[in-house]
């Protein structure tokens, strides 16, 4: 490969290694906002298991399954957490007060340096939590860590991160326009809600909402039904060309809107 192929990876690596370095600074800040994420997810599966006890089976779905997708769509979301999470303060902080100016005049593309910009801790906290209730999960469901549970386990997680950041950055590209783009961004992202659970419990309408058009059940239900061995209508591979796609149609969103940035005078 040659030196332009590797240049936006060191250079991300370089950012990357300087907010560690800030972060050690002050390590207390670093411990207390990872610690804070596994309190705030321990409390959402604490009502999974509220819910479970009062409903043994949710649709033919257990505590375990139900686990699985909750874990799998946590680990989605701890790869945006740590790696887009920027994309929330691109109005406030950035273009409200005249920041995202010099990531024009800077020879990198201005997208990556928004997000290399800051690497969010807390994420590694949601990332643990995943991790630990699929581990829970496969293991009380007592199945076999073979190859194609792994595959589903990574489609899964990096095809489900990518959706998330997808989405965020179409609503977050908002902030050209009305600046404060959080209640925008909040509005789609808080769907992912629904999908803390298997998509069957829903109306059909909630169903195709969450997998054709915000389809946060690519990171949660649809590779659960895989590893599982329950059959959709929808197979989890689908997660590549949708992620992808999503991904595509996200980055157009954001030159259309970088085309019509004006700044605001800050």
């Amino acid at each position: 490969m040659t030196n332009g192929t590797w240049r936006y990876p060191s250079l991300y690596w370089c950012f990357l290694l300087q907010r560690f370095k800030i972060l050690m600074e002050y390590r207390a800040n670093f411990f207390i906002g990872a610690a804070s994420t596994v309190a705030m997810q321990a409390s959402g599966v604490l009502t999974v298991w509220v819910v479970m006890s009062q409903i043994p089976n949710l649709k033919g779905w257990d505590f375990n399954e139900v686990l699985l997708v909750y874990g799998l769509i946590t680990l989605a979301r701890s790869l945006n957490h740590m790696f887009a999470d920027n994309l929330w303060t691109v109005g406030h902080y950035y273009i409200r007060g005249g920041g995202f100016d010099r990531f024009l005049v800077r020879p990198l593309n201005p997208l990556f340096h928004l997000l290399a910009d800051r690497f969010c801790h807390d994420g590694i906290g949601d990332f643990l939590v995943g991790a630990l209730l699929v581990a829970k999960a496969i293991t009380g469901l007592r199945l076999a860590f073979t190859l194609p549970l792994f595959a589903y386990l990574a489609l899964g997680t990096v095809g489900g991160g990518l959706i998330f950041a997808s989405l965020n950055l179409i609503t977050a590209t908002s902030a050209f326009w009305i600046v404060e783009s959080v209640p925008v961004t909040r509005s789609v992202f808080e769907l992912n809600e629904f999908a803390k659970y298997p998509l069957g419990i829903y109306p059909k309408s909630i169903t195709i909402l969450l997998t054709w058009v915000i389809p946060f059940g690519f990171a949660s239900y649809y590779p659960a039904s895989a590893i599982t061995g329950r059959l959709t209508d929808t197979p989890p591979w689908l997660i590549v060309p949708v992620a992808i796609g999503l991904a595509l149609i996200a980055y157009r969103v954001w030159l259309f809107g970088l085309a019509h940035y004006t700044g605001t005078g800050s």
